[in-house]
């Protein structure tokens, strides 16, 4: 399953015993996927349209504690990937609900964010959080990790921005062509947001892929270095090389302070040694400084 599906399991296995939790959890699966449709004649078409199976049950749920009698239906969408959706058709009146939850006034007329006394505790506000990444909630794991909600309205996603600023999480709000969002970048700023929802376990699990994928990424830098220090190293030794036998061959090696001889012949004896390690082997001992000086010196006499 993808990241996103694994919260919106979790989010679902959670049952607010309050029931003011409830209708906030419902209040905010119906702002953030309830279609509203007027058929005449004081009738009404009211369904949710959700991604997911655990989601459907989760609201399934929620309108059968509350005496709201719905059906699950499924359609495949024709575009983006023609995946599975979810409608839950609401049969018989649910004002009462709706009303009390703030989807509706008393007129029965769609309200834009939920009135106050709906996200007025803490519980409720996490409730409402939850309710909206169960709507229309998408989390990315890293290393593109990136969370968002869409909504209809802007006063819709600015409403879920401060119930989840309220309970520690950031979210900021931007426009779309045809919707608003409201979302999350970087590990710590959704982890937040999945806390104040309630899914902890998916809030430990992204910040252990984001250390797992930052230990691995830091593993393949070093690794990379270390390469090219070798690859580095093999190049100069073999360039050392050449040099000292270059002055061999002109018969000048023995005319060298004894110094520089003695670092042409360490090199002549163990082509692969670092200059550290040739350094080491010098009598008396010297830096690896040293032997660089004293390599750049035989390097300059070769050329010439």
């Amino acid at each position: 399953m993808s990241f996103s599906e694994d919260v919106r399991a979790e989010l679902a296995g959670i049952a607010p015993t309050r029931e003011c939790d409830r209708l906030a959890e419902l209040s905010a699966l119906f702002h953030f996927a309830g279609r509203l449709h007027l058929l005449g004649r004081g009738e009404v078409s009211l369904h949710l349209d959700l991604s997911s199976p655990s989601a459907a049950r989760r609201a399934f749920a929620l309108l059968r504690g509350f005496g709201v009698r719905s059906e699950i239906r499924t359609y495949q969408r024709h575009a983006f990937g023609r995946e599975t959706r979810y409608q839950l058709h609401v049969e018989g009146d649910a004002r009462e609900v709706l009303e009390r939850a703030g989807v509706v006034d008393a007129r029965f007329r769609p309200r834009d964010r939920p009135p106050r006394k709906v996200v007025s505790r803490s519980c409720c506000r996490s409730a409402y959080v939850r309710g909206a990444l169960l709507a229309s909630g998408s989390v990315s794991a890293p290393p593109s990790a990136h969370l968002e909600m869409r909504s209809e309205t802007r006063e819709g996603a600015e409403a879920l921005a401060a119930a989840a600023a309220a309970e520690g999480g950031e979210l900021r709000v931007v426009d779309r062509a045809d919707h608003v969002v409201a979302y999350a970048k970087g590990i710590d700023r959704i982890a937040g947001v999945l806390a104040a929802a309630g899914a902890s376990e998916a809030a430990l699990a992204l910040q252990e892929r984001a250390v797992v994928g930052s230990t691995r990424a830091r593993a393949n830098r070093l690794a990379n270095a270390d390469h090219a220090n070798l690859v580095r190293a093999g190049h100069a030794a073999h360039v050392q090389l050449q040099a000292v036998r270059r002055l061999e061959r002109s018969g000048r090696l023995e005319s060298l302070a004894p110094q520089l001889r003695e670092i042409a012949r360490l090199r002549l004896r163990h082509p692969s040694l670092s200059l550290r390690e040739l350094g080491a082997r010098s009598r008396p001992s010297i830096s690896k400084s040293s032997a660089q000086r004293r390599m750049n010196a035989l390097l300059k006499l070769a050329k010439q």
